[in-house]
């Protein structure tokens, strides 16, 4: 998920729909409400700082492996993803990941090109898309190590 912006309730829905899972990535923007998405997920949690995380000491990046998959975690926001994803799309290839998350738009997004998954899981708080459904993201990878996501929505 990313931009919760301390909408802890939402958070709150996110994992309780979606239990169980091995891990929650957040793409930043969550204002303080880390601590709380690391009790309340009762598994591994990634997250990285956004443009409004102040005096956070989270990382603005994060890159790690799951299943032989590289995963690049960032907010997005020193890539310009408000005006593009190209940037942001080239820069994972350049790094050899599978998997880049961003957030900051508040917009999902998924998209495939050049053997990178970009996936932007929109926003639990504030959504900006058409209709602005709060939106998050849902991965798996299988055995053979395939990854398929989907955006779901919350109700508003």
């Amino acid at each position: 998920m990313s931009d919760s912006h301390r909408d802890n309730i939402k958070m709150r829905q996110v994992i309780e729909r979606e239990r169980p899972f091995d891990m929650v990535i957040h793409c930043g923007d969550i204002e303080g409400g880390e601590y709380f998405l690391e009790r309340l997920a009762d598994c591994t949690v990634k997250i990285v700082s956004g443009n409004n995380d102040f005096f956070s000491d989270l990382d603005s990046e994060l890159e790690f492996t799951v299943m032989d998959r590289r995963f690049w975690v960032t907010h997005g926001h020193y890539y310009y993803v408000s005006m593009s994803p190209e940037r942001i799309e080239h820069e994972a290839v350049s790094r050899g990941v599978d998997v880049v998350l961003f957030g900051h738009t508040h917009r999902p997004y998924i998209h495939e090109s050049r053997g990178v998954l970009a996936i932007n899981p929109g926003s639990v708080a504030f959504p900006r898309q058409e209709g602005r459904i709060p939106t998050y993201a849902v991965m798996e990878i299988d055995e053979d190590g395939r990854i398929k996501a989907e955006i779901r929505e919350l109700s508003k």
